[in-house]
């Protein structure tokens, strides 16, 4: 029986929605197939097993076949953690150090995938001597995080001065996307013997966009498993999330997000989460659940090809 570590929390600002990931792991997770421990990071960046304090961070951690992180957002989901794995060669469910950085940083991600043509926003990095070259309204974001954090639309110069003061809370880097009324879509990428690559679902919101409050808290999203788009955009969206996962060589899984632009037939990329959610709303067990895939089966199938 190989015994699973799972380790979740951490410092990043989605530590709730990890907390609320984890708990549907150890809930769903083949206990008939695995022992399971668990690492809790608390916000302070300390680790805990059974509420006692490690004192030997790598040694407890040696004594497992498999870690699963599953601590989204900035040092747990961004390549510092898997480095910190990779370097004293532990198995973890994920991507490799480097593809998760690249992932974690939009900027990273936009640059490097425009080589394989994959459609993006007009966008710009935040400077403060730089003059804003994209037209009202726009998208501010941090560079490096998750879970809608941080993110705001501006329509005019005082919502845009208010969005990028928030949105340094966050990160010191700031992407600025034109907004767009699109379609917002989403796709699961499972790695098993061959790719498994979801239908396409789509988010829908009541007004505005899918932000933190919407996916976590007052839950006013509709969630499609089956988009309401043309046949041959979802085909379009699932060849560019197959060269996306291997250009960028991902591992293990990834949910890809795009938008469509219905009035214009554009599809653009948005985003890449190497550790999606978790929790009993999101999106990707839920995509994957679409494709004939139990959530214990998920979970069993990311463990074994760790």
């Amino acid at each position: 029986m190989k015994k699973v570590l799972l380790i979740y929390g951490g410092t990043s600002p989605e530590h709730n929605v990890s907390c609320n990931s984890a708990k549907a792991i150890i809930k769903n997770i083949d206990n008939n197939k695995f022992q399971l421990d668990c690492v809790y990071i608390t916000q302070n960046n300390e680790w805990l097993n059974k509420k006692q304090k490690i004192t030997n961070i790598i040694e407890f951690i040696k004594k497992y076949d498999v870690i699963f992180p599953i601590t989204h957002g900035i040092n747990g989901e961004d390549g510092k953690l898997q480095g910190m794995l990779d370097l004293f060669k532990i198995k973890y469910v994920g991507s490799k150090w480097g593809s998760s950085y690249i992932c974690m940083d939009k900027q990273r991600t936009k640059q490097i995938l425009s080589y394989y043509k994959i459609p993006q926003v007009p966008y710009q990095i935040y400077a403060k001597k730089q003059k804003l070259t994209i037209p009202f309204p726009v998208i501010i974001k941090p560079a490096n995080g998750g879970s809608s954090i941080g993110i705001q639309i501006a329509n005019n110069k005082f919502e845009y001065k208010k969005a990028i003061k928030n949105a340094l809370k966050y990160d010191q880097k700031i992407i600025i996307e034109k907004f767009i009324n699109a379609q917002e879509l989403e796709c699961a990428v499972l790695e098993d013997k061959k790719l498994i690559i979801s239908e396409i679902g789509e988010i829908i919101t009541k007004e505005g966009f899918y932000d933190y409050a919407t996916k976590y808290q007052n839950n006013t999203a509709q969630t499609n498993m089956i988009a309401n788009i043309p046949d041959k955009v979802k085909k379009q969206i699932k060849k560019y999330a197959q060269t996306i996962f291997e250009a960028l060589e991902l591992k293990g899984l990834a949910r890809i997000d795009f938008f469509y632009d219905k009035d214009y037939q554009k599809i653009y990329l948005n985003e890449i989460n190497t550790l999606p959610g978790f929790t009993p709303i999101s999106m990707y067990p839920k995509l994957i659940m679409n494709e004939k895939i139990s959530y214990q089966e998920l979970i069993t199938k990311l463990i074994e090809n760790a």
